[in-house]
């Protein structure tokens, strides 16, 4: 069976941060040899259900939910979850709509909208999924923690890019068997094989002088 490369972590211009028109991500899709994404747009999950309704590849419409101690993904969610609320209303809106919980860059130390770890650990029975490498992350040792954690907490984990531009696309990916829906997904995915690799520091910095303006 043919495996699909997933990018579990992605973002497009129905982000604040992000110009990454959906054309334009499926044209990168394809130029770099992704067959699937998880698209986890900041509050919303507008352009998911978009691109997935026309995407010639899987497309597992998700959010990027920034809750009052942190951010929390939602994966295979048909309704938006708002932003604001509890950690702990948001794991239940997203199982109430049969989603899966992912925790995002759990430890990483630069980012001021990681989940706080006193909320992880509050949440951590409901939690499906934890991404234990970041391609943004620029401490690897925040990466390793992440590892570490799903280790000790038996979860299923994720890899992704966490690309808000063409340049930083498929940094990170799972190769992982077709799925359909949320149960398959986490089947597949415990079996899935892991690339990670970080973005370069000078993507970094031309992404930071385009959202300036320069």
């Amino acid at each position: 069976m043919t495996k699909l490369r997933i990018d579990c972590h992605v973002h497009t211009c129905y982000s604040h941060d992000s110009q990454f028109s959906l054309d334009s991500l499926v044209e990168t899709c394809r130029a770099k040899g992704m067959d699937g994404i998880c698209v986890t747009d900041h509050n919303t999950i507008a352009g998911a259900a978009a691109l997935a309704k026309h995407a010639p590849f899987p497309v597992v419409v998700g959010e990027e939910i920034l809750t009052t101690a942190g951010e929390i993904i939602g994966y295979f969610l048909s309704r938006e979850v708002p932003g604001g609320l509890s950690p702990q209303a948001t794991v239940a809106a997203v199982k109430d709509q049969g989603g899966l919980v992912a925790i995002p860059h759990p430890f990483d130390r630069l980012r001021r909208s990681a989940l706080k770890t006193e909320a992880l650990l509050e949440i951590a029975a409901n939690v499906d999924i934890i991404e234990i490498y970041n391609s943004r992350i620029i401490l690897n040792a925040d990466n390793q923690k992440a590892r570490q954690f799903a280790k000790k907490y038996d979860k299923a984990v994720t890899v992704g890019s966490d690309c808000h531009s063409v340049r930083e696309m498929g940094y990170s990916f799972v190769s992982m068997d077709q799925f359909n829906g949320p149960s398959e997904f986490m089947h597949q995915l415990q079996a899935g094989e892991l690339c990670c690799r970080p973005i370069p520091l000078h993507l970094h910095v031309l992404r930071l002088q385009s959202l300036l303006g320069g």
